[in-house]
């Protein structure tokens, strides 16, 4: 199967939005769409800074924010404080394993039309956060048990 995350895809996608393609701002998209730990904005800036010696956290925290006003990315907080980005924008759950730290999605069936909004409401965006032992952790568990 072939990388669709090559630089031409990913400065059409930029573009899309209406962003400039720019080095900093590519391979800060291409970091977030390859990295899928949810990185946080200083995550973003020390894995990229020593490749990219002109790039300022200030750079990393304008661009942030660009791509989540445009809808490119998305943000989510699920430890108190710590905002964290994916590139993923579709409505998922995010899962939380309290052991190992690691941050996964969940895909579910989310429909607009569901029951479980009072009438009249309708949902664009949901975003839920769900924490205990990924299954990694709750075997090691078990298996110390």
């Amino acid at each position: 199967m072939q990388n669709q995350n090559t630089i031409p895809n990913l400065s059409e996608k930029l573009q899309a939005f209406n962003i400039r393609p720019s080095v900093q701002r590519l391979a800060i998209y291409q970091f977030i769409i390859e990295n899928h730990i949810h990185p946080t904005a200083d995550d973003i800036y020390a894995a990229l800074a020593p490749t990219i010696p002109t790039l300022s956290r200030t750079t990393v925290y304008n661009t942030l924010k660009q791509f989540v006003d445009c809808g490119l990315v998305q943000t989510l907080t699920i430890e108190d404080g710590i905002l964290r980005f994916d590139a993923d924008t579709a409505n998922h759950i995010h899962f939380k394993c309290r052991k190992c730290g690691e941050i996964f999605d969940v895909y579910t069936d989310f429909s607009p039309n569901e029951d479980i909004l009072p009438e009249g409401f309708f949902m664009e965006k949901i975003q839920t956060n769900i924490w205990g032992l990924c299954k990694s952790c709750q075997t090691k568990t078990e298996v110390q048990n």
